[in-house]
């Protein structure tokens, strides 16, 4: 993805972001009204900014519970020292898990914190055993439960 600068954002495309922010399910129709410009414009920049990577896509907020997911996790990882050319392949590896909702790739202390969507306790240790323990890079890890949390959302 291209290194994006704010400079690069008009008041225009800043005020499409905020709506598409608060609404991604807007109409273009509603869009371009609400910022003032016509139509063709509007999905021209929509599709600018999406290809300048501003506009990274469009997702639907779905309910872990809706889906038997009633526990969330986030997990901590320190890889090994020898292992620190292996931060890329890990990342990999977390990302195709389903339970894996995020990652993050810290510095400090902790190389990752590895947030998960499970079904219980025990999903957690399994996911622990099986994708963790047993990696050998994996040096060690802290598992903390999340009571509840507040997710501010998409950042307009």
């Amino acid at each position: 993805m291209k290194n994006i600068s704010t400079t690069e954002l008009d008041e225009i495309d800043r005020q499409i972001i905020e709506r598409l922010a608060q609404n991604a399910r807007i109409t273009n129709a509603d869009l371009a009204a609400g910022v003032g410009i016509a139509q063709s414009t509007c999905i021209a920049r929509v599709k600018a900014l999406s290809s300048k990577g501003v506009i990274q896509g469009f997702h639907a907020s779905v309910n872990p519970v809706a889906l038997g997911l009633s526990l969330q996790v986030l997990i901590s990882v320190t890889l090994r020292a020898t292992a620190r050319q292996q931060l890329s392949q890990f990342m990999d590896e977390m990302r195709g898990l389903p339970e894996v909702v995020q990652v993050f790739f810290l510095g400090g202390t902790e190389d990752f914190i590895v947030h998960l969507a499970v079904r219980d306790s025990d999903h957690v240790r399994e996911f622990v055993l099986a994708n963790l323990s047993a990696n050998p890079a994996v040096a060690n890890t802290r598992t903390n439960m999340v009571f509840e949390h507040f997710h501010k959302g998409p950042l307009a």
